[in-house]
């Protein structure tokens, strides 16, 4: 890659409308003209990581995306986009298909980082992203929600062509941290594999935006996950506010500093210009040990399991 990886992703979930877009999920209908301004913060700031996937929003996740990456230089971007089981047609060409399908979206003829995005069948799947890798239309291979076994089954099928896995992405949080008890972190570490952590903040419910007065917008897939559950995060989203205070920093800059001290990679899913300034900063702070153990004992205590439809107990 042209550039040098940075220590956050910027995240393009909620760009876009549609189904697994930003009105269904999270409550918010954002344009192209919404988010230039986001964009060009974000390459100022060198936030040059962008996570998305052709699923989003049906493909509008990555168009806009894609409509202000034709306007940069190509080496000075790192793009991050999904191959995703169940929308895949009965082609056996299927993968192939939504690969050129995000490329012209996306306007590149090669992607950074290509994932499969949950392992709905390993053994059929992961061997058709070895034409790609070898043909050099994706650089880097990566899995998604995937479980350590299934990790380990796509590695050695890949290892056989002399490939391997670059990047594993799973929900991790101070509310969910399966991946670290299963010893995907540790996997991930031992093997030289960047972990990608995804909803960090927990769409929202760890930034202190939202409380039992100020709960999540009713009809969205973030309220009803969270807004049963605010009374429990009251003492964890105190706990991020008050070492926030002492670093100068806001929740979501403590939750997101607390990621990258777990030697994870977060995605800071980003539609403000102020959201990315914020997410550049985060960058900065370093927490201590003992901080991190707080928060940590904090987020068991919630009782509070984030596990979405999508996923599964690691």
């Amino acid at each position: 890659m042209g550039t040098s990886i940075p220590k956050i992703a910027l995240g393009a979930w909620s760009w876009g409308a549609g189904a697994a877009g930003g009105d269904q999920v999270f409550g918010n209908y954002l344009s192209e003209e919404d988010l230039k301004a986001v964009f060009d913060k974000a390459m100022e700031c060198g936030l040059t990581l962008w996570d998305t996937a052709a699923v989003y929003g049906e493909g509008s996740s990555e168009r806009i995306l894609g409509s202000f990456v034709k306007d940069v230089k190509r080496e000075d971007i790192i793009l991050s986009t999904k191959f995703t089981p169940q929308i895949a047609s009965a082609s056996p060409d299927a993968m192939q298909e939504m690969l050129n399908g995000s490329k012209e979206r996306l306007h590149t003829d090669v992607i950074d980082v290509y994932w499969i995005h949950n392992p709905m069948d390993v053994e059929k799947w992961t061997p058709d992203l070895i034409p790609l890798a070898m043909s050099g239309q994706i650089r880097e291979i990566g899995v998604s929600n995937h479980n350590l076994a299934e990790i380990k089954r796509v590695n050695e099928i890949l290892s056989a062509e002399g490939l391997k896995i670059s990047a594993v992405q799973n929900h991790f949080s101070l509310l969910h941290r399966s991946s670290e008890r299963a010893g995907i972190l540790e996997y991930c570490k031992e093997n030289g594999i960047i972990f990608y952590a995804y909803m960090v903040l927990e769409q929202g419910a760890l930034t202190g935006r939202f409380n039992q007065s100020h709960p999540f917008p009713e009809g969205t897939g973030r309220g009803e996950a969270y807004n049963p559950h605010l009374k429990e995060l009251e003492a964890l989203v105190g706990e991020l506010q008050q070492i926030g205070a002492q670093h100068d920093a806001s929740p979501a800059q403590i939750a997101t500093a607390w990621a990258i001290a777990k030697g994870t990679l977060p995605i800071i899913g980003v539609t403000k210009v102020k959201q990315v300034e914020e997410a550049a900063k985060a960058v900065q702070i370093s927490l201590t040990a003992e901080e991190v153990s707080r928060l940590e004992k904090l987020g068991d205590e919630t009782g509070v399991h984030t596990l979405r439809e999508w996923e599964k107990e690691m």
